[in-house]
């Protein structure tokens, strides 16, 4: 009998805990007020737009979501596509956009699009359905948005409301982004605002040449079959090239390169458009600056890797007084380059940059990988503007940021102002209590120095041998080590069910300089997976009420895709493995994350057959539970089907359980997600005891 405030039912509610805590903060250039979205509880998913009047505190609710739509939201298909490559599961206002002054907010609800005057708070509805990503120009004059893949402009003053560029064809697209460009490279937008707000510089792409694969219902026959462009590795990219569009009518193509993908682009008073873009093997990275007149484009830098150069969130950017801000590898370390001079040494690890203006905001990591800070640049060189141990997320900017701090000592994020220095101000988060509370044990082990925590039921006695539980992400882009309680929960809920609880990162996974992320180079499989067996038996040297004769390991995606190797490469040290929504064949993966790895299949397809499962099947001699989600546009179900079927095929005993509905993001349904989760923890339990 489940209980309906179990922790795994609150978790679900609550969308792992992150319900009612702020996010999306814009801070007025003058520094008085602070824009954010938040929902009303932390089991509300509705969230609204708030305003912080930064003088007195006062929070003002500028944008009701609930007054707005009562109902259920009813997004288009593209929408819903960029909730799904950002992982977004919450509802009312996920995101907005504002003029320069933030003075005006435009914003989409249910496919609707708002604007709201941040004087008077008047919210007025310009579109009644199908929009995608409304944003103002700088003035305020004009709102762009995407309907039926084509990018339009309504002037505010009269209401014209007219498509910018027409073209026929299904499968052009104006001004969204691409599926690769959401998925890998971290680019949402697909259009951007000059900054005199008389033009725009607008992407677009080209679907025709990608294969299509498509996702069936089977619950449900009578729905049609969903049919989307699938870039796999080695197959087709989506093509994308840029024009300079006018209000004029007039069009500007820009000079298309020999690059491959279009990682970002930045367009500010400080300089001329900023291009990132990079080839398709990945081994060069260019910036290029775009002449908005001519569309040439000239070369600003280059950098070059034998295996592939990384790409750092928000750069490249221009400084306010034209210095050009990007993130390189040298010493070891992502070091912060602007004009030309490095501004951080090599103790540091540049994560992103969080916002370029006079000075630059960005955050990064020491010596220390579970812990990340916020910096900035000024005249006396960087300084850390987060001051206490743990994860914090910045926003804002260098002289007036917003911190999202979240540690061990409690749970949900803590949110600050702090102006040069100073907390001059608190955001009100209202997260749920989970109710418990995780103890990790901070490990550092092995002869690589990996970094890991053990989590241990609450009240064990001393001396009491565990079956072991590995609960790791462990594949790059991706950290579960992290000095906050909430990265930690389901871990210690899975202890408290009567485990040792192992979480590790290897190599490969971020916050440890460049060396350390390419080691996985050609050998995803062979060395993610020696990192967690490494981990585990030095754990064991030192802890040992670690019982290794009773080990199992779980894990979603990436995870999933290491479990699934566990049992099938090392079944001498893992008796039970769960592997959820899987990566079993790499050549069905996509062309940006695998191409990166492993090259393409049809160049070394001997590396692909080396780090894939599907060969491996008939050696499985443990036990083995497949979950995948049917609506999966991510990693496909086809993963999961064609492992089942070879296993299957040489006799070899497993189960494959699929999640009607569900996509790449875990079930949000709370009986389901709950049951899920117990399914998994009985069925391990079950087959450590044989």
């Amino acid at each position: 009998m489940t209980d309906e405030h179990s922790f795994l039912r609150l978790q679900a509610r609550t969308q792992r805990f992150t319900l009612g805590t702020p996010r999306e903060f814009r801070v007025a250039p003058d520094g008085t007020r602070l824009l954010f979205l938040r929902a009303e509880s932390g089991v509300d998913r509705r969230n609204s737009l708030w305003e912080l009047d930064l003088a007195d505190g006062t929070e003002t609710k500028v944008v009701d979501a609930a007054r707005l739509l009562p109902g259920e939201e009813d997004l288009p298909p593209e929408e819903r596509a960029r909730r799904e490559r950002s992982r977004e599961s919450a509802g009312g206002v996920v995101g907005y956009a504002t003029d320069a002054g933030l003075r005006l907010a435009a914003f989409s609800l249910s496919g609707k699009l708002y604007t709201v005057d941040l004087a008077t708070r008047e919210v007025t509805e310009l579109v009644s359905s199908a929009v995608v990503d409304p944003r103002p120009n700088p003035t305020g004059t004009h709102v762009a948005y995407v309907r039926d893949r084509r990018l339009r402009v309504i002037e505010r003053a009269t209401g014209q409301d007219r498509m910018l560029v027409d073209e026929d064809g299904e499968d052009i697209a104006w001004g969204l982004a691409e599926f690769i460009a959401g998925e890998e490279l971290g680019r949402a937008r697909g259009y951007w605002w000059s900054p005199d707000g008389a033009s725009l510089l607008v992407e677009r792409s080209d679907r025709a040449g990608v294969p299509r694969w498509n996702i069936a219902d089977p619950a449900n026959p009578q729905n049609p079959v969903n049919t989307v462009a699938y870039p796999a590795a080695g197959e087709r990219n989506v093509d994308v090239s840029l024009a300079f569009v006018g209000l004029d009518g007039t069009r500007v193509d820009v000079e298309r390169g020999d690059w491959e993908y279009l990682v970002a682009v930045h367009w500010s008073a400080g300089g001329p458009p900023l291009l990132a873009v990079q080839s398709r093997d990945q081994r060069t990275f260019q910036i290029l600056a775009a002449d908005p007149e001519t569309g040439a484009t000239k070369l600003l830098h280059t950098e070059t890797d034998p295996q592939w150069v990384e790409i750092v969130p928000g750069v490249p950017a221009w400084t306010a007084d034209g210095r050009l801000v990007r993130v390189s590898a040298a010493d070891g370390s992502y070091r912060l380059i602007v004009d030309g001079t490095p501004v951080t040494g090599p103790e540091l690890q540049v994560r992103s940059v969080l916002d370029v203006g006079e000075e630059v905001l960005f955050s990064a990591s020491d010596e220390d990988p579970t812990q990340i800070h916020v910096y900035r640049t000024g005249p006396g060189g960087v300084t850390r503007v987060s001051t206490s141990d743990g994860v914090h997320v910045g926003a804002g900017t260098a002289s007036l940021t917003v911190l999202s701090s979240w540690s061990l000592e409690h749970s949900g994020p803590r949110v600050s102002v702090v102006r040069d220095g100073e907390t001059v101000a608190q955001v009100r988060s209202y997260p749920e209590d989970p109710g418990l509370v995780p103890e990790p044990r901070w490990l550092t082990v092995g002869e690589r120095g990996l970094r890991a925590a053990l989590l241990l039921p609450a009240g064990h006695e001393p001396g009491v041998k565990l079956p072991v539980l590995l609960d790791p992400y462990g594949g790059p882009h991706a950290q579960r080590v992290l000095q906050s309680r909430n990265a930690f929960l389901t871990s210690q809920w899975l202890a408290d069910q009567g485990f040792a609880v192992l979480v590790t990162d290897g190599r490969g996974t971020p916050g440890r300089g460049p060396a350390w992320e390419k080691e996985i180079a050609g050998k995803l499989a062979d060395v993610t997976l020696a990192d967690q067996v490494d981990a585990l038996h030095a754990v064991a040297a030192e802890h040992p009420e670690l019982d290794l004769e009773r080990v199992a390991i779980r894990g979603w995606s990436y995870g999933g895709y290491l479990s699934a190797l566990a049992v099938l490469r090392r079944p001498d040290v893992f008796r039970a493995a769960v592997a959820g929504a899987p990566v079993t064949d790499w050549s069905l993966y996509d062309t940006h994350y695998t191409e990166r790895y492993l090259g393409k299949p049809q160049d070394d397809p001997e590396t692909y057959e080396r780090n894939s499962l599907i060969a491996d099947a008939p050696g499985l001699s443990r036990s083995l539970l497949i979950v995948h989600g049917l609506a999966d546009d991510n990693v496909f179900v086809a993963h999961a089907l064609r492992l089942s079927s070879a296993l299957l095929a040489a006799g070899r005993e497993h189960v494959f359980l699929p999640l009607v509905g569900a996509t790449h993001m875990t079930p949000q349904a709370e009986e389901v997600a709950e049951n899920l989760m117990r399914v998994q923890v009985e069925w391990i339990k079950k087959e450590l005891s044989r």
